[in-house]
C-alpha cells in the first residue's frame, strides 16, 4: 500500500515537474499546469469508471487492470468479495445442515417472535400441528392452538412441565408442548407425540387397579384363617412361629394392596380435590397421639399450631398426606431421637412441616423419592414394613389439591417434608 502511494506521489511530482519545464522552455506556465492536471483528472475519472462498473458487474466481468492506488483498491475489493462469497456459501451450508439435523429428530420446532408468531418449523411440526408452510408463518401460535390447557399454559410462569393437548390436525394423537426460552429475542416451542406413553401409562393403571382389586379378597380369606389357627390352642407350639409370621406379612400384603388402591384412585382422578372444610389442626393431633403409641416410636414427638385456619380439601387424602409424612418420620427417627410437626399460614398459602433427626437421606435419593416403590435403603425399608408408595401418594394427594411437596434433608442428621397449600385453599 505504501509503495503504492509512493508511485502514485512521484507520478504527480513528474507531471508538475514536466508542466514547469514545458513552461519555462515554450512559455505559457499556467496552460501546461492546467494541461497536465486536466489530463490526470481525466485518468482518475476513467479509472474511477471502470472501478465502478466491475463493482456492478463483478460476476460476469473481470477486474480491470489497474495500476498503482487504484489496483490496490481493486485487489481489496477482490478480496473482501471473495470472503464475502466464501461466508454466503458457508452460511448456505450451515442453513442446509440445520434443515437436514431438524427434519431428522424425532420431535417438532416451532421457534417464535417475541410476539409469538410462527417465524420457522420443520417437518415434524408441521405433521403433528397441522402448520403450513405458507398460511401460517407470521400468524400467533394461539390463533392456531386453541385448547384452554395451552392457553392457561402460556399465560402461566411455569414452563418447566410440558403441557398434554389433543392435536389440532389428528385428534387421536397426544400432544406434549413445551415452551423454551433460550436467552434471545425468540423462543422454541417444542413439540412430542406421547400417545403411546400415555396408552402404555393408561395400561399399567388399569393392571395395577385391577390386580390390587382381585388381591384384596383372597388376602382377607387367608388373613382370616391364619387368625383362627393363630388363636387354635391346639395349634402345635411349633407352627405358632411360622403362622404369625405368615399372618405379620399377609397384614403387610393388605397395606400394600391398599396403598396401591389409593394411589390408583387418585391417578384417575383428573379434577381438583373438592373445597370440604378440613380441620388440620385436629388431624395433627390424632396422628401424633397414634404416633405416640407406636412401638418404638420416639419420646418426643412435639406438635405447634401456630394457625387455627382450615384447609379445603378432601379430608380422608389430606389425613393420608399427613398420616404418611408422620409414620416415616416415626420409623426412621431412633428413640432417643425427636419429631417436629408444624402448621403455618402466611400470604402464600398454608404450610405443615415434619421435621425429624434420624438418618437423613443422600442427596442422589431425593429427586426420586415420590416414585412408587423407590427406597432408598432396600432392606431397611422391608424390614420396617414399608410399602414403598407412601410418598408416591402424598405427591399425588397434593397435586389434587393444587399444592406441592417439599423435601430437604442431610444424611445421617435429619429430614424435613413440608406440604405447602396455596392460598385460595385456606379458610380463615
Amino acid at each position: 500500500m505504501k509503495a503504492a502511494w509512493s508511485f502514485a506521489v512521484g507520478r504527480v511530482a513528474a507531471l508538475l515537474a514536466f508542466a514547469v519545464m514545458g513552461g519555462l522552455i515554450f512559455g505559457g506556465m499556467t496552460w501546461w499546469l492546467v494541461g497536465v492536471l486536466a489530463i490526470a483528472l481525466v485518468e482518475q475519472f476513467v479509472n474511477l469508471f471502470r472501478l465502478q462498473r466491475w463493482l456492478r458487474l463483478r460476476s460476469s466481468e473481470s477486474p480491470p487492470d489497474l495500476s498503482g492506488v487504484w489496483g490496490d483498491v481493486v485487489a481489496l475489493v477482490g478480496r473482501v468479495y471473495r470472503r464475502k462469497q466464501y461466508h454466503k456459501r458457508r452460511a448456505v451450508e450451515l442453513v442446509r445442515e440445520f434443515r437436514r439435523m431438524t427434519s431428522a429428530l424425532p420431535d417438532g420446532l416451532v421457534i417464535l417472535n417475541p410476539e409469538r408468531e410462527i417465524v420457522w418449523f420443520n417437518g415434524v411440526a408441521s405433521h403433528l400441528l397441522g402448520l403450513r408452510r405458507k398460511q401460517d408463518l407470521g400468524l400467533r401460535i394461539e390463533t392456531l392452538l386453541r385448547q384452554p390447557e395451552f392457553q392457561r399454559y402460556l399465560a402461566g410462569s411455569d414452563h418447566g412441565t410440558p403441557v398434554i393437548v389433543r392435536s389440532p390436525s389428528n385428534a387421536e394423537l397426544n400432544l406434549a408442548l413445551q415452551y423454551v426460552d433460550y436467552g434471545g429475542e425468540y423462543q422454541l416451542l417444542r413439540v412430542r407425540d406421547v400417545s403411546r406413553e400415555l396408552s402404555m401409562e393408561a395400561m399399567r393403571k388399569d393392571f395395577v387397579a385391577n390386580a390390587s382389586h382381585e388381591l384384596r379378597s383372597p388376602l382377607t380369606v387367608i388373613a382370616g384363617y391364619l387368625d383362627t389357627m393363630l388363636d387354635d390352642p391346639d395349634l402345635d407350639p411349633a407352627w405358632q412361629p411360622p403362622v404369625a409370621e405368615m399372618r405379620r406379612q399377609s397384614e403387610r400384603m393388605g397395606l400394600i394392596v391398599g396403598d396401591l388402591l389409593e394411589l390408583s384412585r387418585l391417578e384417575a382422578s383428573d379434577r381438583e380435590a373438592p373445597m370440604d372444610p378440613v380441620d388440620v389442626a385436629g388431624l395433627l393431633s390424632l396422628i401424633r397421639k397414634d404416633a405416640l403409641a407406636t412401638e418404638g416410636a420416639p419420646r418426643a414427638i412435639k406438635l405447634a399450631l401456630e394457625s387455627t385456619a382450615r384447609l379445603a380439601g378432601a379430608e380422608n387424602e389430606v389425613h393420608s398426606v399427613l398420616a404418611n409424612l408422620v409414620t416415616n418420620a416415626v420409623k426412621f427417627t431412633g428413640e432417643e431421637g425427636s419429631i417436629d410437626i408444624r402448621w403455618w399460614t402466611d400470604q402464600e398459602g398454608g404450610h405443615v412441616s415434619v421435621t425429624d433427626t434420624g438418618i437423613g437421606i443422600a442427596p442422589e435419593h431425593l429427586p426420586r423419592l415420590t416414585e412408587r416403590f423407590y427406597r432408598v435403603d432396600k432392606g431397611r425399608s422391608r424390614k420396617m414394613g414399608g410399602s414403598g408408595l407412601g410418598l408416591a401418594i402424598v405427591k399425588h394427594a397434593m397435586q389434587r389439591h393444587g399444592g406441592r411437596l417439599q423435601i430437604e434433608s442431610v444424611e445421617g442428621k435429619g429430614s424435613t417434608f413440608t406440604c405447602h397449600f396455596p392460598a385460595r385453599r385456606i379458610l380463615a
